[in-house]
This record gives C-alpha cells, structure tokens and sequence, in this order.
C-alpha cells in the first residue's frame, strides 16, 4: 500500500493578504487520507492511526470506485441536523463492531476532498504546485464523485474568505499557497481560527504537577436552573503570576464549587494527580477565549485574557456559548 504523511497548517491570527493564495473552510471533522490500490482501502488519521474499521462506509465508497493507485486528501464529516458534529464522529472510535456499523446506517459519514496527492493509476502530483492537483482533484470528483464523495469549497478572494471567519459557522479558515507543493509532514498551509470570548466564573482550580503553585483554572457557566457547570479549563497563567494567583485562589477554597457538571469525572488519560481539584466560592469572573465549543464544553484549552471584578458571577450564563 502506498504511504504518505499529510501536511499541516501552523496558526496565525490573521489570513495572508499577498496574492496567490487559495482560501478553504476549516470544517469540523477528522482529517483523513484515503489509499486505495487493488481491492485494497486504508483511511488514515492525520495521527497516522487507521480509521477504516471506524468508518466502513466511506472505506466502501472509496473501495466502489473504478479506477486505482490513487490517494486522496480531506475531512471526514458526520451531520447533525443542518450542522456537522464532531460529537457525532467520536462516537464512532468505539470497540464495538456492531455499534460502529449501526452507526454507519444511521449517521452515514461524508468524504469532503480538498487535495489529491497520487491520480488514478498511480501517477504521484505531490510535486505539483495546487493549482494543478485541484485541477486533477475536480475532474476525479467529476468523474467518480457523488452524495458521500464531495468537493471542499475554496475562493481567492480573502474578504470572502474573511467574511467566512466573521460569520462564525466554521471552525475557521485555511489558506495555502497556490504555487506550492504537497509538502509532506511540514506546516506549509496557514490556519486562521475563529475565536471567541466568554465570561466565566473559576469554579475550582488544579495545582500544577508536583507543585505548590496553581497549574489551571478550571472555568464554569450558569445553567437555567442556576447550577454552575464545568464548561473547561483554562493553563495560560505566566509563571510570575502564579504564586500571587495561588494565594488568592487558597483564600477562596471551600464549597459549592460547581453546583451541576463537576470535574474529574473518569477518563483514560487521567491520572490521580490530574483528577484532583480544589472547589473555590463562586467569586472569581475571568475572560477567556475559545475557538471552538463540543457538547455544551469548550473542545480545547481557553487563553486566559483579563480577570472581570467587574462582573457578577451570576451573570456568566452558557448562552454566551450557545
């Protein structure tokens, strides 16, 4: 079988105003290579791990093709109603063949390309600039494409692209060069995230790993009912502040803490250490930014911006995070 590592994207915080740059949506999914030589099908993982036997009809999609020796670059996608969920694609990774294959029927993932690295018959573009492979990549969806097998949009017009970001239904944006290469393995596109702020009340925080100091805070919201719920956590704490913050945070320690959704629930990456907190007073209101928000929580870790004196506690409510 083939082999290829995908190339990836380092962050910036605005989109390339130069010409001779092509702008895609950064979609909510798993990054996915598709190998098919033969009979043979391998979906990868942008990890290198192997996703086939968690999405056995898109390996069957790829597999009904008639043509060979090709790889294909893009976003695996599950739809939730008229969004895509990511929740939806986690609960695929699931042991259970049967679940998996449940799932398959009633949750049918989509394979949106954005790249082709080798054509039918084995012809490798990976030297091409993009401008060609996207070429090569629309007459093959042209030809073998269809309601599971899309085409991820682009324009090379930044203020649409911009308007993209503004509009807040995307992860964010993507930008590559449209002279360059398939650089393997290297950052050579440009990813510009949406981000957004939100007010939240520290609810509890972590010391850091063998330390007296504080390692993160850990940030809750106000349901309708009134519970504070553990929405995330924010480590974006510069190490001069930290002995300060911890004594603040000490004096705070004692009950409710969080009301609803508490921290340290089980998980495989925990360990003892790491799932041991300290419950604070709901007085303290920060600031945090987020760039993307999964199951009711913040997907990844906030920056912590400003602390808010100014703000009520009660005032951090989970529609900010609607």
């Amino acid at each position: 079988m083939m082999s290829a590592a995908p190339m990836e994207a380092k962050s910036a915080e605005r989109l390339p105003d130069d010409a001779g740059w092509r702008f895609e949506p950064k979609l909510d999914g798993f990054r996915c290579l598709a190998f098919r030589r033969g009979d043979e099908v391998v979906l990868q993982a942008k990890s290198g791990k192997p996703l086939t036997r968690y999405f056995p009809e898109v390996a069957a999609m790829v597999a009904a093709i008639p043509a060979d020796g090709f790889i294909l670059d893009g976003e695996l996608l599950v739809r939730d109603g008229e969004a895509y969920s990511f929740d939806a694609l986690q609960m695929r990774l699931h042991p259970a063949e049967s679940r998996i294959r449940r799932l398959a029927g009633e949750t049918p993932a989509t394979y949106s390309l954005f790249d082709m690295l080798c054509a039918p018959n084995g012809e490798d573009l990976r030297a091409r600039p993009l401008a060609e492979r996207r070429a090569a990549l629309e007459a093959f969806h042209a030809r073998f494409g269809g309601r599971g097998l899309i085409l991820t949009e682009g324009t090379g017009d930044r203020a649409q692209a911009q308007r993209w970001l503004d509009a807040g239904q995307m992860e964010g944006v993507v930008a590559k060069r449209l002279d360059d290469s398939y650089r393997e393995g290297e950052r050579a596109m440009i990813k510009v995230k949406r981000q957004r702020t939100a007010d939240c009340v520290v609810g509890g925080f972590r010391y850091g790993r063998d330390s007296d100091l504080v390692g993160s805070l850990l940030l809750g919201l106000y349901d309708d009912a009134g519970l504070l719920n553990h929405v995330g956590f924010t480590s974006s704490l510069t190490a001069a502040d930290k002995p300060e913050l911890t004594r603040r945070l000490e004096a705070l320690a004692g009950p409710p803490g969080f009301t609803g959704d508490a921290p340290g629930g089980p998980s495989r990456w925990s360990d003892e250490r790491s799932s041991q907190w300290t419950p604070l007073r709901p007085e303290l209101v920060v600031e945090v930014s987020f760039d993307h928000v999964s199951g009711g929580r913040f997907r990844h870790g906030t920056r912590l911006l400003r602390f808010r004196p100014d703000k009520a506690p009660e005032q951090c409510r989970e529609d900010q995070i609607a």
